[in-house]
């Protein structure tokens, strides 16, 4: 019986943490932190050892996590929620110096047994160690031959990853030729992550979009690596750090001084490498950024510790899995309990009803956390959540609160479970769940308040039809007013009705604010409304919020089908013709223009003017701006700003938002933003006029 027992136990934790490797690796959506996962491979390990006949071929405990995806995986993942990062497309590639992982542990006393295992091996020899930082990212491996990037290849399954080479020449601390006295032929490891910055505003656009947010930097590097088209890559700003050389002719006999050599070749190795000499040091390099890791603009999840001579590495040698001489000690996740004060049930813009817990205000990881999602009812479930319960709530090196947790020993013995609810919060209609999906969601989608102004407000941002004028306040005056109910109802909106509108706005955060439909404030609305005519018919198919239908996505059935007509006509099979478009992405096409009330939406939008075909210029004319990023600021005379930056990508160049040392020049019109030409001039960027630019691309000069 008792073999019995401890036989389906090591069943069960294979399965599961297969499971949470997959969860981690290859969806970039982790259910447990990385201390759960490291004590359930623990204990699995500690039963294979005591039970070895139970040990099963493909035991977690053999292999090193892997980000490849196998015809199994595929096929019962759940890759719908992940269609707009994830691809499957990528030619694997055999590492010719296998990528084994390092063993972690979260105790003190583990580091001083590592340093004993170290000297005793060693003999008469003291070991000298390289302290770093453990980058919380995406391992990657580089070749380089004759001083010029060959290949790009994940860590993979540790012997073979995915060439990604395409992907990795977009992040710029990536040097794609080196300078100095270099290797011929060399390999060099490194970690590609997504610095806080980066990451909190693609969150943001993400959250405008009506999608959902990645959990954490390392999750939105992973998932950016596996994106297809390279142009989306670079928009993600990704950089890189590299940390390890491997090949036959290195510079110098130790870890230490190659990484400084390879510095002096054009990489980006970290400020934050010391060696250290005794245990004591090595405990306070530990203590010293445990407590300074928030201070960094990008996430560390520990410390790498390695012996630094290369003779003494061979010496100590390895285990079937990781070096002897190097041991991650990983930082515990900051958890923290406080008391859940109510569930509050939101719905977005698709109808997706989501559970947001309201807590007792905590200060957690450097910032207050006030709220927490539940992501869904499965969650609720499995958490077992009860009403005014203590709650464990956890960041660690993620940016998302999440709780964790419940502290049973404080709850109260009547406190009712909270339940998920059975109807929609706004409208009252009964919730439905789609077979496969985890959340419920509203399918009143005419007629839900939430739905009806998302959908409005999704319509206007500046990625899509731009109406700047108006904002989420505005369209919540205007709805109450019954003056908008889609976003064909903007095209219809007229001076009179407008002026004089007024309401007090109630923030999230408890204040409020008065928003006034004064002279100036009517005129914009409506010079935005019409300026937004002139918008490029990818653009206006990603503001028509159809479900999955992102920018990326839009852009791809624009060019497809080259006008709305062809999309309308087109059949399940012929959408996924198109690039990027899987099976969920065409069923949502389909089910979006098979219901009358959107075709009326789209007709009456195409007769106010709206645009629904590509322009013939739309295609790439040349590549005359190719490599170069461009600034746009300022107002123009002879073509407007949409217009513009339609013509950069025609020539190939790419459009950004904000002055960088990356950026190429700026197209300067009237009234240029005062902070963008300060900003030029301190970083010496070329400042081109409209003329200028125009003679530049076509000498089209001549036509305007």
């Amino acid at each position: 019986m008792e073999d019995r027992k401890i036989k389906e136990r090591i069943q069960w934790l294979t399965r599961e943490l297969k499971r949470h490797n997959d969860n981690y690796y290859l969806y970039n959506q982790p259910e447990i932190s990385d201390e759960q996962f490291d004590m359930l491979l623990r204990e699995l390990s500690d039963l294979e050892i005591l039970y070895p006949q139970f040990t099963l071929p493909d035991s977690p405990t053999q292999h090193v996590g892997s980000d490849l995806f196998t015809s199994a995986k595929i096929e019962f993942a759940p890759r719908e929620q992940f269609d707009d990062v994830i691809t499957t497309k990528f030619q694997q590639v055999r590492h010719r110096y296998p990528m084994t992982s390092l063993s972690n542990t979260y105790s003190e006393a583990e580091i001083a047994d590592f340093h004993q295992r170290v000297c005793k091996l060693l003999g008469s020899e003291t070991p000298e160690y390289v302290c770093e930082l453990k980058f919380d990212g995406l391992a990657i491996s580089l070749t380089y031959q004759e001083g010029k990037l060959l290949r790009a290849v994940t860590r993979g399954d540790g012997e073979k990853g995915d060439d990604v080479t395409n992907n990795v020449k977009t992040i710029q601390s990536v040097p794609l030729k080196l300078h100095g006295n270099y290797p011929e032929d060399f390999d060099i490891r490194g970690e590609i992550f997504m610095p806080r910055k980066a990451f909190d505003q693609l969150n943001q656009e993400r959250i405008e979009n009506e999608e959902t947010p990645f959990a954490n930097p390392r999750n939105a590097a992973s998932g950016s690596m596996k994106m297809q088209d390279p142009t989306e890559v670079r928009k993600r700003r990704l950089d890189c750090f590299l940390y390890f050389l491997a090949g036959d002719d290195m510079p110098y006999d130790n870890h230490y001084d190659n990484l400084k050599a390879a510095r002096s070749w054009g990489f980006q190795t970290s400020d934050y490498a010391v060696k250290r000499y005794t245990l004591e040091q090595l405990f306070e390099y530990i203590k010293l950024w445990e407590e300074k890791r928030y201070t960094l603009p990008f996430d560390i999840d520990g410390i790498v510790i390695k012996v630094n001579s290369y003779r003494q590495q061979e010496l100590l040698g390895f285990t079937a899995k990781s070096p002897r001489w190097a041991i991650a000690f990983k930082f515990k996740a900051e958890r923290i309990a406080t008391e859940l004060l109510s569930v509050d049930f939101q719905v977005g813009r698709t109808g997706v009803v989501t559970p947001v817990a309201n807590l007792k205000p905590v200060f957690l990881a450097g910032t207050t956390v006030k709220r927490a999602s539940l992501h869904n009812a499965d969650i609720i479930q499995a958490l077992d959540i009860h009403e005014r319960d203590w709650v464990f709530v956890e960041k660690g090196g993620e940016i998302i609160p999440k709780i964790t947790g419940v502290e049973i020993s404080r709850r109260n013995p009547d406190a009712k479970p909270v339940s998920f609810i059975t109807h929609c919060p706004a409208c009252g209609t009964e919730l439905v769940r789609a077979e496969g999906e985890a959340g419920f969601y509203c399918s009143n989608e005419f007629g839900c308040p939430p739905q009806m102004k998302g959908k409005i407000e999704h319509f206007i941002v500046r990625k899509m039809m731009n109406i700047e004028s108006l904002g989420e306040g505005k369209i919540e005056i205007l709805f109450d007013k019954n003056l908008v109910r889609n976003a064909a109802d903007l095209y219809e909106l007229r001076y009179e009705q407008l002026f004089g509108l007024e309401k007090v706005i109630e923030n999230p955060d408890g204040k409020s604010k008065r928003i006034s439909f004064r002279e100036k404030t009517v005129e914009n609305i409506l010079n935005g409304i019409e300026n937004s005519k002139s918008v490029p018919f990818e653009r206006v198919l990603f503001a028509l919020g159809i479900r999955y239908v992102g920018e990326t996505v839009a852009k791809k059935l624009a060019r497809h089908f080259k006008n709305i007509n062809a999309l309308i006509a087109a059949s399940e099979e012929e959408l996924k013709q198109a690039d990027e478009v899987g099976d969920k992405i065409a069923v949502a096409i389909r089910n979006y223009f098979a219901d009358e009330r959107n075709l009326d939406i789209v007709q009456r939008l195409r007769n106010y003017g709206l645009r629904f075909e590509i322009e013939e210029s739309a295609t790439t004319r040349s590549d005359k701006l190719s490599g170069k990023t461009i600034v746009i600021s300022g107002v123009f005379q002879h073509y407007n700003r949409d217009q513009y930056k339609a013509m950069i990508e025609q020539y190939g160049g790419k459009n950004a938002g904000s002055i960088s040392k990356n950026t190429s020049f700026v197209l300067a019109g009237e009234n240029m933003g005062p902070a963008k030409h300060e900003k030029a001039q301190e970083l010496e960027i070329p400042l081109i006029n409209e003329r200028e630019f125009l003679e530049m691309i076509d000498g089209i000069e001549a036509q305007v």
